[in-house]
């Protein structure tokens, strides 16, 4: 039997590498299925994991890429499966990480006659891929499309995506004929070393040489700088604060480290930016400006891959485009030890006290649970080399602060688009990518109703054959959309609507039970430290369902006057929560004072 136009597809992307496709069947694509199905028992064999939906099979690919640094793959039908992708592709694509996205088409002579399905897939896909998307026409183009949109995500990091008609999927493959208007592509890429110009370096030096208190900011192009960022900064005597998807570029466990920054952020990351007179960004676009240093406070200077990214959040004096970790490298020995190490010793102090003010903060009692207890519980029973997500929500707050991350954990949610719902998708990615490692999963209640509760019958299908069974998914059960709800309070100064706020009860650990997985429940707190030890003991993934109060504030590092004022004008607008808010918001207050007057 002559090779089909989807056998050659699936043999090209084995021999880039590829070997795991997340996805969902149509028959859109039933040419490529079939394809993938004659090559399971060959040398070209490439693993098909079923999701239950698209837009999961998309957040899978997108997390496969970021706890591998491979492309992920993924597959969609025509139509209706190519549009339940773009979500999961544009987490892909606001986080730089490499994805490519095949789809079907209706057949070829259909098209532009409105039929079934029919979608204009380039230009669907023109924004999301717009380094490059095409749609196959003949046989002999699917070699350049295949060896371009796998080559272009791998060097750019970025989507791309490849359309292929249902007709072509099936016609026999013939290789570019040698005319005028062939091209013939190959497989491979390496990738440079991109380091910046000696003369730029030593610019960047006297920059930093010239403060006295610097400070840096790392972000997810750091990741892989972890002993670079740590000399630098001994050398420096800076503090590190990280963005949220570089929250493992650096363990939490350093004493200068002062943790994520932002509305997520801690207040020794605040005060460290308010305070310094320089400032090195490495790898991060951190995208809220007014975290940083006023303009005209601090020098600056920055490291980042993207020339895109470069003096884009920050006046900064100089810009080195570079691979973080050569970077540093490269400029460590023209910096100068600071033997004034009195900057190091407050920022010190003030982790210190932070994590004091979080641990007064997480033993507030609350009804039924404080949330912050939950994850102050889990951190110092984090298993080594476990690998954490979590989904966008309160639950990310709670992530951001209260886990300390060891040196060889991994952490990634859905930084830049901040979408709902990648949680348990990434929980997946992480046990196929590494099925001999923990995973673990924060995940409010409102994303398990949205797309957890059907990730999770994923997680049954495949769970057994993980070489470390240990898989966990924590749900925040409060019963509200509680990041909007605090948003809507303290942005807005309006109440909470509780017509677009409240959400059903779920029984997620009976749901997990019914799937064949441990189902767990949180009720009070003496539940949390138990229930902890329990799942991370059992042998199979377990869902915990952990009720907690919705009423625990989720404050910023550095409440404004503006905020202060929308705080005071939802509770004087009659909010439903009013009397929780005062009272959970007034525990925490005093917490942290009692944490700073013991220190």
């Amino acid at each position: 039997m002559s090779q089909t136009v989807s056998d050659f597809l699936f043999r090209r992307l084995h021999a880039w590498g590829v070997r795991r496709i997340y996805g969902y069947p149509g028959d859109g694509i039933n040419g490529l299925t079939g394809a993938l199905n004659r090559l399971q028992d060959t040398e070209h064999a490439i693993r098909f994991v079923q999701a239950r939906h698209e837009e999961e099979a998309a957040f899978m690919a997108c997390a496969h890429a970021k706890w591998t640094g491979e492309v992920g793959v993924c597959l969609a039908t025509s139509g209706p499966g190519a549009i339940h992708l773009l979500n999961g592709l544009y987490d892909a694509k606001m986080d730089h990480v490499p994805v490519l996205a095949i789809v079907g088409q209706q057949a070829r002579q259909g098209l532009g006659a409105y039929f079934q399905q029919e979608v204009d897939l380039t230009s669907l896909f023109k924004d999301v891929a717009h380094e490059y998307v095409f749609q196959a026409s003949v046989p002999a183009q699917t070699r350049h499309l295949v060896d371009e949109a796998y080559r272009i995500a791998t060097a750019m990091r970025v989507v791309t995506a490849l359309a292929f008609p249902n007709d072509l999927q099936e016609e026999p493959y013939e290789e570019p004929p040698r005319v005028h208007g062939s091209t013939f592509s190959g497989v491979g890429y390496s990738f440079p070393h991109v380091v910046p110009r000696d003369e730029d370096l030593r610019r960047a030096a006297e920059v930093l040489n010239a403060g006295k208190r610097v400070a840096m900011l790392v972000g997810a192009g750091a990741l892989g700088a972890t002993a670079e960022v740590v000399e630098t900064a001994d050398v420096l005597g800076a503090g590190v604060a990280k963005a949220l998807l570089g929250k493992a570029a650096v363990p939490d466990t350093l004493s200068f480290v002062t943790g994520s920054i932002g509305l997520l952020g801690t207040e020794p990351s605040w005060d460290m930016m308010m305070d310094c007179d320089t400032l090195l960004m490495v790898g991060t676009s951190f995208p809220y400006a007014e975290f940083l240093p006023e303009e005209g406070q601090a020098r600056a200077v920055q490291i980042d891959l993207s020339p895109k990214r470069l003096g884009l959040r920050y006046p900064t004096e100089v810009n080195l485009h570079g691979d973080a970790a050569e970077t540093l490298r490269a400029l460590l020995p023209l910096l100068q030890r600071k033997e004034d190490r009195s900057w190091r010793g407050t920022i010190e102090e003030n982790v210190a006290t932070w994590w004091r003010v979080l641990d007064e903060r997480a033993e507030v009692e609350a009804d039924p649970i404080n949330p912050q207890y939950v994850f102050h519980a889990l951190s110092p029973h984090l298993p080594d080399g476990v690998i954490l997500s979590a989904d966008s929500g309160s639950s990310a707050n709670w992530f951001a602060r209260h886990l300390k991350i060891r040196e060889g954990m991994m952490a990634s949610l859905s930084g830049n688009l901040a979408t709902m719902c990648p949680g348990v998708p990434y929980l997946l990615a992480a046990k196929f990518t590494h099925p001999e490692r923990p995973a673990i999963a924060f995940v409010g209640d409102g994303a398990m109703q949205m797309l957890g509760n059907s990730a999770l019958i994923t997680l049954s299908k495949y769970w057994e054959e993980w070489e470390d069974p240990r898989c966990i998914v924590l749900v925040l059960n409060n019963r509200d959309l509680n990041q909007v709800t605090w948003e809507q309070r303290a942005m807005l100064g309006d109440p909470k609507f509780e017509a677009s706020q409240n959400i059903p009860d779920f029984p997620y650990d009976t749901y997990a039970e019914s799937l064949g997985l441990v189902g767990l429940r949180m009720e009070t707190k003496a539940d949390v430290e138990r229930v902890w030890r329990e799942a991370l003991a059992a042998r199979r993934p377990v869902v915990i369902n952990a009720y907690t109060d919705p009423e625990v504030p989720t404050l910023p590092p550095h409440i404004s006057f503006e905020q202060a004022r929308h705080f005071t004008e939802a509770i004087l607008h009659r909010d439903p929560g009013a009397a929780g808010m005062v009272k959970q918001a007034t525990k925490d207050v005093f917490a942290a004072v009692k944490a700073k007057v013991t220190s």
